[in-house]
């Protein structure tokens, strides 16, 4: 069934995200890619699931509102679907579905204007050492 089936990602602001990742890696002890970092889970179904945790700079426009200092990223399934879902219940679509090796993605916004990014996976990706195809936008 079309709809989310979790947490693909954090994304947070900051003034500088290089030296936040540093700190993650050196205080936290995580271990760090270009992208911030990549954590693996396992889902009901027994599969390798990832979630990024990025660090953004602070002036970047992904986010949407220059206000918002956060974006959760969602898991989906079946993107396609689910957006003639979010059509159908009026849900603000920000841009087109666009589509990586990775997964598909598609950004809409909150009754309050948050941006929030949906992501349909391609685990196998991230699962065959592939931990560096997120691209930092």
């Amino acid at each position: 069934m079309a709809g989310v089936i979790g947490i693909g990602g954090i994304f947070i602001k900051y003034k500088n995200p290089n030296e936040m990742r540093s700190w993650y890696k050196a205080v936290l002890g995580m271990t760090t890619n270009d992208y911030g970092v990549l954590f693996s889970f396992n889902n009901p179904n027994n599969k390798v699931g990832y979630l990024q945790w990025s660090p953004f700079e602070k002036e970047s426009d992904y986010f949407g509102d220059k206000q918002q200092q956060t974006m959760l990223n969602l898991r989906v399934s079946e993107l396609e679907k689910f957006k003639v879902i979010l059509i159908a219940h009026n849900v603000k679509i920000v841009d087109e579905i666009e589509t990586y090796d990775y997964g598909k993605f598609l950004h809409i916004e909150d009754p309050e204007g948050n941006r929030i990014e949906l992501w349909e996976p391609v685990d196998d990706v991230f699962t065959n050492g592939k931990d560096d195809v997120m691209p930092m936008l």
